[in-house]
């Protein structure tokens, strides 16, 4: 073929098959596809790829430059992420942002693969070991969208945009596509190098509702939400009493407007608001039903050998429920989906947590790989304008979160940070080099290096003796019930910033896993974010408290303390809590802190690692006796103790192997 990576399909299957068959005979010396899963060990994840583990960590760069590659390879990383595009449309309709990558999908049943391609061989010359996660956005071109309308999200000024997410139109024309650039990628050459697609669609590839799509008046949307009510209430009467409405039924009910200005600041009424709420869950059920649809063909194209994942479930930070992201519990059942991910939180600041955005014990607890994207800026953080031409809007990706600290020492720190919270709360991530050279130090490599080697040098553990004993419970809805887009919900999430300063770790579950979540490990059950108790919640409490655990419920009113001994007080408008409260709540109820002082602190698998901003003397407390290695140096500081002092410097990470001992 002349156009080898350009395939003219002519929507007739003896034509593909043909082209396929003449491109495996081209390829007569292509290995067998790699085979990828995910291995628990001790409560730590690690990758087998064709029978080698991985340590969890990757490494990707929106623009990928051999060279950079090549540094990445030099530190032990060997699992690499790309992107590919089915359409030519930037991943940000706010910004403006243009394409990373030439589109594939060129014309009905005509692809370009040029750009994989490239990214393939420009990674395989940098790293022969390489193994690759695509990450593949699905969102359509501009040239299917006009041919497609009654597929695209129909805009109220009468215009189309890429997708309605809910049209069967869209979804089963691109899986048709989706179904053929995996043809193509498992009968290539480069097979042997994949090890995984991560699913993408959205505002900024996170499976994000674009804002032009919060009021899509598409009617297969509408037809869609009509089904979904009949599945959810079953009869009319049953929707009459939740939307209380006696003239409505299930064929003339209607969509309620997520996009009109705020009105009110106060939570909604159950009593006159439920169309909001189901509203709300419909378009986040609908985004989880896309993921695990498109998860299910990698499965089945690639005879279950390929990993699948996607961002989703961002419930622990984004409090605007137009987004779509309120439907993690649903997606944590899908048997097709490997993992899940998500950025840090963007509160990007020297001495605060940078915790995952969903409730990672509870995609851990239904057997799901948590894999954080570590896109941390640094002090040689790059523009994309000084990085490439005609991506970036002029005056946008230049200010703000875009930029990095000022000094080597804090991006060192940073990345440490990074390092220590993915150890102690078990699970991985890719460092993301968004434009490229962001991590091109000989300091900063070395922290990637090192927490490569952490992963075979140090065994894996469970950390019996210093598993938390505060366990925080949210309800991924809340923000359903915000009619400020976020403002009340953040009021109470915001949460997630002194809980990290309390000298202790702490889990996270969704409420939908009450029931399941384990509790005899903990001292202090938090309830964040419930704006009523359920009877079975409020039954919940009384065995907690009987079982000596102290309970804290959070609601849109205030926090209602549950003493063991039977004693209920409860404090009118307090949302938020500072870290001392919290710290002196904990003590109360008999959790051990091993640090007083409001650093950033985790702890947990054995490992340690404390972040702090002023630097100066600390004394960290153990509640058994244990050995203290320094993991960079590989040596011991402490046979046996129950008291560890260290100097801190400022604006620095330490991070600590603890092996507690048996008494």
């Amino acid at each position: 073929m002349k156009r080898d990576f350009t395939w003219c399909l002519f929507n007739k299957p003896y034509h593909f098959f043909l082209l396929m068959a003449l491109f495996f005979i081209g390829n007569m010396k292509v290995k067998a596809q790699s085979k990828a899963a995910i291995k628990w060990t001790e409560g730590n994840p690690s990758l087998v790829i064709d029978g080698e583990t991985y340590p969890p960590y990757a490494y990707m760069s929106y623009l990928g430059e051999e060279q950079y590659y090549k540094e990445i390879a030099a530190t032990g990383i060997h699992i690499y992420n790309i992107p590919a595009y089915l359409g030519e449309g930037g991943i940000n309709t706010i910004s403006g942002i243009g394409a990373f990558r030439s589109p594939i999908w060129l014309g009905e049943g005509e692809y370009d693969f040029t750009s994989l391609v490239k990214d393939f061989e420009k990674i395989i010359e940098a790293d022969p070991k390489a193994k690759v996660i695509i990450r593949f956005y699905l969102d359509p071109p501009e040239w299917w969208t006009q041919l497609y309308p009654e597929a695209s999200a129909h805009v109220p000024d009468g215009t189309t945009f890429r997708q309605c997410f809910a049209s069967e139109v869209w979804r089963e024309k691109t899986a048709e596509v989706f179904r053929d650039c995996l043809d193509w990628l498992l009968a290539s050459k480069y097979s042997q190098y994949l090890a995984g697609i991560h699913v993408a669609s959205g505002l900024t590839e996170e499976w994000f509702y674009h804002p032009k799509q919060y009021q899509d008046q598409n009617p297969a949307r509408l037809l869609a939400f009509r089904q979904w009510l009949k599945e959810s209430y079953k009869n009319n009467d049953a929707l009459r009493k939740a939307w209380n409405n006696p003239s409505l039924t299930f064929d003339n009910a209607h969509l309620a407007n997520i996009d009109e200005p705020v009105k009110c600041r106060e939570w909604r009424n159950p009593d006159k608001d439920q169309n909001y709420i189901d509203t709300y869950r419909f378009q986040a059920e609908v985004l989880v039903d896309n993921i695990a649809y498109f998860c299910k063909i990698v499965k089945e194209k690639s005879h279950g050998k390929l990993l699948t994942g996607a961002f989703s479930g961002y419930h622990y930070f984004v409090g605007d429920a137009r987004r779509g992201h309120g439907a993690l519990a649903k997606l944590l059942d899908c048997p097709d989906l490997d993992y899940l991910s998500s950025p840090n939180v963007y509160n990007r600041v020297i001495g605060e947590d940078w915790p995952a955005m969903a409730a990672v014990n509870s995609v851990h607890l239904h057997g799901k790989l948590w894999l954080t994207e570590n896109d941390t800026r640094t002090s040689i953080t790059t523009l994309l304008k000084d990085r490439s031409k005609g991506i970036a809007p002029p005056g946008q990706y230049e200010s703000g979160v875009w930029l990095g600290p000022e000094d080597m020492d804090t991006s060192v720190a940073f990345l440490w940070k990074n390092t220590a919270r993915m150890l102690a709360y078990g699970y991985g991530g890719w460092w993301f080099d968004m434009w490229g050279g962001w991590f091109s130090d000989p300091e900063l490599l070395n922290v990637l290096k090192k927490t490569q080697q952490f992963h075979s040098t140090f065994p894996p553990s469970q950390g019996e003796k210093m598993k938390p004993q505060v366990g925080v419970v949210v309800d991924e809805e809340i923000s359903f019930w915000d009619p400020t887009y976020g403002h009340l919900t953040e009021n109470i999430l915001s949460n997630r910033y002194p809980l990290a300063k309390t000298g202790t770790s702490y889990d996270l579950f969704l409420r939908t896993d009450l029931k399941s979540m384990p509790t005899s490990q903990y001292k202090v059950v938090w309830l964040m974010g419930f704006l009523e108790l359920t009877s079975k919640e409020e039954s919940r409490i009384k065995k907690w408290n009987k079982q000596g655990i102290t309970v804290l419920w959070t609601s849109g009113k205030g926090t209602k303390i549950f003493d063991p001994n039977g004693g209920e007080l409860f404090r009118d408008g307090k949302l938020k809590w500072s870290a001392s409260e919290l710290g002196e709540t904990w003590e109360q109820a008999g959790v051990h802190r091993y640090i007083e002082t409001e650093d950033v602190f985790y702890i947990g698998r054995n490992w340690m690692g404390i972040h702090t901003i002023e630097g100066g003397e600390r004394t960290i407390n153990f509640p058994f006796n244990a050995q203290v290695i320094d993991p960079l140096e590989n040596t011991i500081l402490y046979d046996s103790t129950r008291q560890l002092k260290l100097t801190l410097k400022p604006k620095s990470t330490v991070l600590l192997r603890v092996n507690p001992l048996e008494n």
